[in-house]
């Protein structure tokens, strides 16, 4: 069975960075996007970004623009997440998932229901 395996997680300070990777196990035709949710107890999970793997069309959530990355890896079906100026608020369980479509208008990219797969998280712990 396939799976979308993280990695790269870990604790840094405020200010630091950290990249995070995801890659499908086992073969399987290639995604049509892949993107990074984040959740905490207690809290809904949020979509941080996503990244469609024809164009590499990309989104991200407001509160990430400008210091979070998302690209292709170099294997297919893989992405990465390169997290910059990392602050408290980031600390999350970070979750990769993928989409096969169809995709939706551009203002669905965060909803859950686009996604078939979904990875069981790699920890960031920001401290300040």
């Amino acid at each position: 069975q396939v799976q979308l395996v993280e990695s790269g997680g870990g604790s840094v300070r405020a200010g630091g960075s950290l990249r995070l990777s995801c890659a499908a196990s086992g073969y399987i035709t290639r995604f049509a996007r892949m993107a990074w949710f984040r959740q905490a107890p207690g809290k809904e999970r949020e979509a941080v970004a996503a990244i469609n793997t024809g164009r590499g069309t990309t989104y991200y959530a407001d509160s990430v623009k400008g210091r979070f990355i998302i690209s292709l890896g170099s294997a297919e079906n893989s992405v990465e997440l390169e997290m910059n100026n990392l602050k408290a608020e980031d600390t999350y369980m970070y979750v990769c998932a993928a989409a096969f479509g169809p995709l939706g208008s551009d203002i669905e990219w965060p909803k859950e229901y686009l996604y078939t797969l979904w990875g069981q998280g790699t920890q960031v712990t920001v401290s300040s």
